[in-house]
Protein backbone atom coordinates (compact mmCIF):
# COMPACT_ATOMS: atom_id res chain seq x y z
CA UNK A 1 0.00 0.00 0.00
CA UNK A 2 1.37 3.93 -0.56
CA UNK A 3 -0.99 6.14 -0.23
CA UNK A 4 -1.17 9.59 -2.45
CA UNK A 5 -2.97 12.14 -3.78
CA UNK A 6 -3.90 13.72 -7.38
CA UNK A 7 -5.02 17.20 -7.90
CA UNK A 8 -6.30 18.09 -10.93
CA UNK A 9 -5.25 21.69 -11.98
CA UNK A 10 -7.94 22.45 -14.50
CA UNK A 11 -10.27 21.84 -11.76
CA UNK A 12 -8.70 23.94 -9.29
CA UNK A 13 -10.15 27.34 -8.91
CA UNK A 14 -7.25 28.66 -6.10
CA UNK A 15 -10.06 29.74 -3.49
CA UNK A 16 -7.52 28.36 -0.69
CA UNK A 17 -10.27 26.30 1.19
CA UNK A 18 -7.88 23.05 1.17
CA UNK A 19 -5.27 25.54 3.64
CA UNK A 20 -7.86 26.87 5.97
CA UNK A 21 -9.18 22.87 6.75
CA UNK A 22 -5.56 21.80 7.09
CA UNK A 23 -5.24 24.73 9.51
CA UNK A 24 -8.94 24.23 11.15
CA UNK A 25 -7.50 20.13 11.13
CA UNK A 26 -4.44 20.96 12.49
CA UNK A 27 -4.69 23.85 14.66
CA UNK A 28 -1.47 25.16 13.09
CA UNK A 29 0.30 28.48 14.15
CA UNK A 30 -0.54 31.74 12.10
CA UNK A 31 2.69 31.69 9.99
CA UNK A 32 2.26 27.39 9.95
CA UNK A 33 0.72 26.94 6.83
CA UNK A 34 0.88 22.45 5.94
CA UNK A 35 -1.02 23.39 2.99
CA UNK A 36 -0.91 26.87 0.38
CA UNK A 37 -1.79 27.21 -2.82
CA UNK A 38 1.03 29.21 -5.25
CA UNK A 39 -0.74 31.92 -7.45
CA UNK A 40 1.23 32.98 -10.52
CA UNK A 41 0.25 34.79 -13.53
CA UNK A 42 0.68 33.28 -17.13
CA UNK A 43 0.41 34.90 -20.64
CA UNK A 44 0.37 38.45 -21.32
CA UNK A 45 -2.35 40.91 -21.62
CA UNK A 46 -5.51 40.40 -22.80
CA UNK A 47 -4.75 37.14 -22.69
CA UNK A 48 -3.35 36.60 -19.01
CA UNK A 49 -4.61 34.67 -16.81
CA UNK A 50 -4.22 32.61 -12.85
CA UNK A 51 -2.06 29.38 -12.64
CA UNK A 52 -3.15 27.44 -9.22
CA UNK A 53 -0.71 25.62 -7.59
CA UNK A 54 -1.66 23.76 -4.60
CA UNK A 55 1.42 22.41 -2.64
CA UNK A 56 1.81 20.09 0.34
CA UNK A 57 4.67 17.63 1.48
CA UNK A 58 5.13 15.03 -0.99
CA UNK A 59 5.16 11.76 1.02
CA UNK A 60 8.08 10.83 -1.38
CA UNK A 61 9.00 7.04 -1.59
CA UNK A 62 12.05 7.96 -1.97
CA UNK A 63 12.21 10.70 1.19
CA UNK A 64 15.44 12.87 1.45
CA UNK A 65 13.83 13.95 4.89
CA UNK A 66 13.98 9.94 6.47
CA UNK A 67 17.68 9.76 5.50
CA UNK A 68 18.63 13.17 6.40
CA UNK A 69 16.73 12.89 10.03
CA UNK A 70 19.85 12.12 12.59
CA UNK A 71 17.37 10.45 15.83
CA UNK A 72 14.40 9.45 13.59
CA UNK A 73 12.09 11.91 13.74
CA UNK A 74 10.98 11.80 10.66
CA UNK A 75 9.77 8.38 9.27
CA UNK A 76 8.06 6.66 6.60
CA UNK A 77 5.09 4.31 7.78
CA UNK A 78 4.01 1.08 6.00
CA UNK A 79 1.32 2.94 4.16
CA UNK A 80 3.54 5.59 2.38
CA UNK A 81 2.51 8.44 4.78
CA UNK A 82 5.70 10.41 5.98
CA UNK A 83 5.22 11.67 9.64
CA UNK A 84 7.04 13.86 11.70
CA UNK A 85 7.43 12.53 15.51
CA UNK A 86 7.94 15.79 17.70
CA UNK A 87 8.94 14.26 20.84
CA UNK A 88 11.98 12.90 18.75
CA UNK A 89 12.74 16.09 16.54
CA UNK A 90 15.50 18.02 18.34
CA UNK A 91 14.97 21.10 16.00
CA UNK A 92 18.28 21.02 13.83
CA UNK A 93 16.04 21.36 10.41
CA UNK A 94 18.21 18.89 8.74
CA UNK A 95 15.39 17.31 7.28
CA UNK A 96 13.93 21.01 5.95
CA UNK A 97 17.31 21.56 4.09
CA UNK A 98 17.19 17.78 2.89
CA UNK A 99 13.10 18.92 1.60
CA UNK A 100 13.41 19.68 -2.23
CA UNK A 101 9.47 20.79 -1.95
CA UNK A 102 10.05 23.79 0.89
CA UNK A 103 7.10 21.55 2.25
CA UNK A 104 8.75 21.53 6.39
CA UNK A 105 7.97 24.18 9.25
CA UNK A 106 9.69 25.34 12.15
CA UNK A 107 7.80 26.12 15.07
CA UNK A 108 9.83 29.28 16.26
CA UNK A 109 7.12 30.55 19.34
CA UNK A 110 3.77 29.80 20.35
CA UNK A 111 1.80 32.42 18.97
CA UNK A 112 -2.09 33.46 19.14
CA UNK A 113 -3.92 34.93 15.74
CA UNK A 114 -5.33 37.34 18.31
CA UNK A 115 -2.82 38.63 20.18
CA UNK A 116 -4.45 42.05 19.91
CA UNK A 117 -7.20 40.58 21.43
CA UNK A 118 -6.48 39.30 24.52
CA UNK A 119 -3.81 36.51 23.25
CA UNK A 120 -4.89 32.35 22.55
CA UNK A 121 -8.26 31.44 22.41
CA UNK A 122 -9.34 28.47 24.06
CA UNK A 123 -8.90 26.27 21.20
CA UNK A 124 -5.49 27.60 20.31
CA UNK A 125 -4.63 26.81 23.97
CA UNK A 126 -6.16 23.44 24.06
CA UNK A 127 -3.73 22.32 21.05
CA UNK A 128 -0.96 24.34 21.41
CA UNK A 129 0.91 21.31 23.21
CA UNK A 130 0.62 19.76 19.39
CA UNK A 131 2.78 22.66 18.15
CA UNK A 132 6.14 22.47 20.16
CA UNK A 133 8.29 24.95 19.82
CA UNK A 134 11.85 24.18 18.46
CA UNK A 135 10.60 21.37 16.28
CA UNK A 136 9.39 20.81 12.63
CA UNK A 137 6.17 19.55 11.50
CA UNK A 138 4.56 19.42 7.96
CA UNK A 139 1.39 17.86 6.49
CA UNK A 140 0.70 14.20 7.48
CA UNK A 141 -2.04 13.19 4.80
CA UNK A 142 -4.23 13.25 8.10
CA UNK A 143 -2.85 10.33 9.14
CA UNK A 144 -5.45 9.87 11.71
CA UNK A 145 -8.49 10.35 9.51
CA UNK A 146 -7.03 8.66 6.96
CA UNK A 147 -6.42 5.39 9.65
CA UNK A 148 -10.07 5.97 10.64
CA UNK A 149 -10.93 5.40 7.25
CA UNK A 150 -11.43 9.05 6.42
CA UNK A 151 -10.45 11.37 3.72
CA UNK A 152 -7.38 13.51 4.70
CA UNK A 153 -9.44 17.02 5.13
CA UNK A 154 -8.14 19.11 2.29
CA UNK A 155 -10.12 16.80 -0.04
CA UNK A 156 -13.14 16.43 1.56
CA UNK A 157 -13.17 20.42 1.86
CA UNK A 158 -12.74 20.82 -2.12
CA UNK A 159 -15.64 22.72 -3.12
CA UNK A 160 -13.88 21.89 -6.58
CA UNK A 161 -13.62 18.53 -6.12
CA UNK A 162 -10.10 18.73 -7.17
CA UNK A 163 -8.45 16.60 -5.00
CA UNK A 164 -8.25 12.83 -4.97
CA UNK A 165 -7.14 10.04 -2.23
CA UNK A 166 -5.89 6.56 -2.03
CA UNK A 167 -3.76 3.77 -2.76
CA UNK A 168 -1.22 4.29 -5.72
CA UNK A 169 -0.55 0.54 -5.54
CA UNK A 170 -3.96 -0.31 -6.55
CA UNK A 171 -4.66 -0.54 -9.84
CA UNK A 172 -8.69 -0.13 -9.37
CA UNK A 173 -8.05 3.05 -7.41
CA UNK A 174 -8.99 6.27 -8.33
CA UNK A 175 -5.98 7.66 -7.62
CA UNK A 176 -3.79 5.08 -9.56
CA UNK A 177 -6.56 5.09 -12.69
CA UNK A 178 -5.79 9.19 -12.67
CA UNK A 179 -2.37 8.35 -12.68
CA UNK A 180 -2.66 6.03 -15.67
CA UNK A 181 -4.94 7.30 -17.89
CA UNK A 182 -5.40 11.24 -17.55
CA UNK A 183 -1.46 12.74 -17.86
CA UNK A 184 -0.59 12.84 -14.48
CA UNK A 185 3.19 14.22 -13.41
CA UNK A 186 5.00 14.70 -10.49
CA UNK A 187 6.99 17.96 -9.61
CA UNK A 188 10.63 17.31 -10.15
CA UNK A 189 10.77 14.04 -11.13
CA UNK A 190 14.34 14.39 -12.01
CA UNK A 191 15.18 14.40 -8.40
CA UNK A 192 14.60 10.97 -7.76
CA UNK A 193 12.43 11.18 -4.64
CA UNK A 194 9.20 9.48 -6.36
CA UNK A 195 6.39 11.62 -4.74
CA UNK A 196 3.18 10.50 -4.09
CA UNK A 197 1.24 13.62 -5.10
CA UNK A 198 0.59 13.97 -9.05
CA UNK A 199 -0.90 16.17 -10.74
CA UNK A 200 -3.26 16.18 -13.64
CA UNK A 201 -2.92 19.25 -16.20
CA UNK A 202 -4.37 22.72 -16.07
Amino acid sequence: MRYGMVIDLQRCIGCNACTIACKQEHSTPPTVFWSKTVISESGTYPNARQVYMPLLCMHCKDSPCVNACPTGATQKLDNGIVIVDQSMCIGCRACMIACPFNARNFIFEQNSYYEDKGGPTAYEQATASEHIVGTVEKCNFCVDRVTAGQEPACVLTCPADARFFGDLEDPNSQVAKLVATKGAYQLHPELGTDPSVYYLPG
